[in-house]
């Protein structure tokens, strides 16, 4: 599993976006990086397991074999050479008490001096054999408990820094999800406005053609009168629109008929009423050549469209009157509707979820339009009323603004404000989006005006409408701005129009507080042909911590270290905490409640480890020292503050889990954990007579802290 997660960390470590466009978004740079801080996560992570699992070998696994191969297997040699000395020696003595009396006396006190030797053997071995019995036995309380408990020490270390990792996590995350969703809405602006591209560019070989080529060409059917009824012929059409000339190819010719191409001259062209014939998509048209009408039928709705067009025909309007170029200005009625849909929406809409994202029904959309300037009495609309709901008001202006002959950020500055928005220099953003607002014509900057004021009073109610500054942008930046050509790549600049609406919104109050001192824009840098690169939001950089000294500090160290709590309540000798932009939630018993708040983690008040004094005040303990997986220099022996979790004192009465006031247990309250604890078979011991080094002399917060809460057992 870590050998894979690591090759998935160097596989998005070497992963690169492509993208497409010359510019990239701050959110997008953020989202292009990502992969990059996600690898540093994981192999971070990964190797914290791996100095784990070292820990797990060094900690517990070795010093349980050195163990069981010094002391058991010392044992063992003793326990054969006890068996050894007792075979031989109880051997001699069966043949010693088996010797006659009528031997010399100096045989007999040879023997006697054998025997007396091999019993003196016997004795040491058998003493030697008990003693070393007696060391294991007692050893094993301590040198058996004290690598399992390091390496549950290493194993909540890992945890622990696992915690804070995640800690650290949760602000780039919300950071990320936010660039990814500001990504998602642009991305679906985007689209729309490259479906419409699609549609117009599949329409437009129809329509324009290189010059000496038909206008227009494709297949159309002509009602053919007959004596005996009426019949459709298919014929292949090429109108030329300068010479106004209609050239007709029949599809189908049969042997022997008189049909041919024809070549008519066009005199006008009117669109055939849908009641007055039963068939769809016809258009009538007189020729020079030709008496009366020719009825011809195209292949679509839209085709037909496209006839007529390319022959000036007439084709009535259905659709909005503001589509009319007199009404598509930003003129008093424009102004009049523009701010009764604020005012309505303002009044009874502001707080509605998904205001100006909601779309409404076209029918209404259209009906409130041409009522609104209908130009026998414009304006006679009362929005106020319950004829007209938010959904239809709000696609209503949508629709006016959109289908203003120019946009109201006007197409000469088009070009500077999408590259303002490309600048990587926030203040230039700002700086260059203010210059050039109060180049606006006087109309269109009023009207700028009083549409961003209104978005500043929806997006303040983004708790109820969940419209923020970054999803008006979205909105409105194709409504207020748009390319004068359409082209793919005027497509893939809504997002920067949008981030110029975002701006707007976002610093309303500085923009239109005056123009600003010098009324020209900065110069303008140049398009870049690499993505630019700017500092995205990172988590990698931050401090990097130190790693926790798995108990190898001496106790002449001990009284300048301090000592942190672990989120399962272990004092530890900690690394240096890390720098938070916040503060951890404050664990109950943890925090002095006096100490002022700090960037670093609040540590708890110094105390002594027994574990540590207990180890150093004994003499003829020094065992070989050892090397943990992270290099720092370590003693096999633990010597660590007992695990304790983090709780308020223990009440009077009930004594801590550590320190038991005296060698009775105690009962325990509803709720505590049971706590094993030995029945007493002597009374305790006095307390600790050892001397005290000279170091401690000097610390007599430690001489205090001994004799309080060392055990009577020590």
């Amino acid at each position: 599993y870590s050998s894979a997660v690591q090759k998935f960390s160097q596989t998005l470590q070497s992963f690169q976006f492509d993208f497409i466009g010359d510019t990239l978004t701050d959110d997008e740079i953020n989202i292009a990086e990502s992969f990059k801080e996600f690898a540093e996560l994981l192999h971070e992570v990964e190797l914290e397991r791996s100095m784990m699992v070292q820990n797990a070998s060094d900690l517990l696994i070795k010093p349980l074999e050195n163990f069981r191969k010094e002391q058991i297997g010392f044992t063992k040699e003793r326990k054969k050479k006890f068996e050894k000395d007792g075979e031989k020696f109880y051997s001699m003595l069966d043949r010693h008490l088996h010797l006659s009396s009528k031997k010399k006396e100096s045989q007999l006190q040879e023997a006697d001096l054998q025997v007396d030797k091999e019993r003196h053997n016997f004795f040491e071995s058998s003493l030697e054999y008990v003693y070393q019995i007696q060391e294991v036995q007692e050893s094993k309380k301590f040198s058996i408990v004290e690598p399992v408990l390091a390496f549950l020490h290493s194993l909540f270390t890992y945890n622990n820094l696992t915690v804070e990792l995640t800690q650290d996590f949760l602000p780039y995350k919300q950071q990320l999800q936010l660039s990814l969703q500001n990504t998602r809405n642009h991305f679906s602006s985007t689209r729309e406005e490259l479906e419409d591209l699609k549609k117009r560019m599949k329409e437009a070989p129809l329509t324009c053609k290189l010059p000496g080529q038909p206008t227009i060409e494709g297949y159309l059917y002509t009602q053919e009168k007959w004596a005996l009824g009426i019949s459709w012929v298919k014929y292949y059409c090429q109108y030329e629109k300068e010479a106004k000339t209609l050239r007709m190819t029949p599809t189908d010719q049969k042997p022997g008929a008189k049909q041919g191409t024809l070549d008519l001259t066009l005199k006008s062209c009117v669109r055939r009423k849908t009641d007055s014939i039963d068939k769809r998509f016809c258009f009538d048209i007189e020729t020079n050549e030709r008496s009366g009408t020719i009825t011809l039928q195209a292949l679509s709705e839209a085709n037909r469209r496209l006839w007529m067009e390319a022959m000036d025909g007439k084709e009535p309007i259905y659709h909005s009157p503001i589509t009319k170029q007199e009404e598509m200005e930003l003129n008093e009625v424009g102004f009049k509707f523009v701010r009764k849909c604020i005012n309505a929406v303002e009044t009874k809409g502001i707080t509605t979820e998904g205001v100006y994202r909601t779309v409404g029904s076209n029918i209404q959309v259209q009906k409130l339009l041409n009522a609104f300037f209908d130009p026998k009495c414009p304006g006679d609309v009362d929005l106020q009323s319950g004829d007209w709901d938010i959904k239809t008001i709000t696609s209503s202006l949508k629709f006016y603004l959109r289908n203003l002959s120019e946009p109201v950020m006007t197409y000469k500055l088009h070009k500077e404000l999408v590259l303002a928005a490309k600048s990587e220099n926030l203040d230039y953003r700002l700086g260059a989006i203010h210059a050039l607002v109060y180049k606006l014509p006087d109309k269109n900057r009023e009207m700028l005006e009083l549409l961003i004021q209104h978005l500043v009073n929806v997006c303040e109610h983004s708790r109820e409408n969940l419209m923020s500054p970054s999803n008006m942008g979205v909105i409105f930046g194709p409504t207020l701005m748009r390319a004068q050509e359409d082209t793919v790549a005027a497509m893939m600049n809504i997002k920067f129009q949008n981030i110029v609406v975002e701006i707007l919104i976002e610093h309303f109050g500085k923009i239109y507080s005056g123009p600003p001192e010098d009324t020209t824009a900065p110069p303008v840098p140049p398009p870049r042909v690499a993505a630019r690169r700017h500092k995205p939001i990172t988590i990698s950089k931050r401090p990097l911590r130190e790693r926790p000294v798995f108990f190898g500090a001496s106790v002449e160290e001990s009284g300048a270290e301090q000592l942190c709590q672990t989120p399962n309540g272990s004092g530890l000798e900690a690394p240096k905490p890390l720098h938070r932009s916040r503060l951890p939630a404050p664990r109950p018993g943890g925090d002095d409640p006096g100490r002022p708040p700090t960037e670093s983690r609040p540590q708890p008040r110094p105390e002594p480890e027994l574990g540590k004094l207990g180890s150093r005040l004994q003499d003829g303990v020094a065992k070989p020292a050892g090397r943990a997986a992270n290099g720092v220099v370590t003693s096999p022996a633990l010597r660590t503050a007992t695990l304790q979790a983090r709780r308020p004192a223990p009440r009077p009465g009930i004594c801590g889990r550590e320190g038991d006031c005296d060698g009775v247990p105690k009962p325990r309250s509803h709720g505590d954990k049971p706590v094993i604890t030995r029945p007493p078979v002597r009374p305790p011991d006095p307390p600790c007579r050892t001397p005290i080094p000279p170091k401690l002399e000097q610390r007599p917060d430690l001489i205090a802290g001994t004799a309080e809460e060392m055990p009577s057992s020590v």
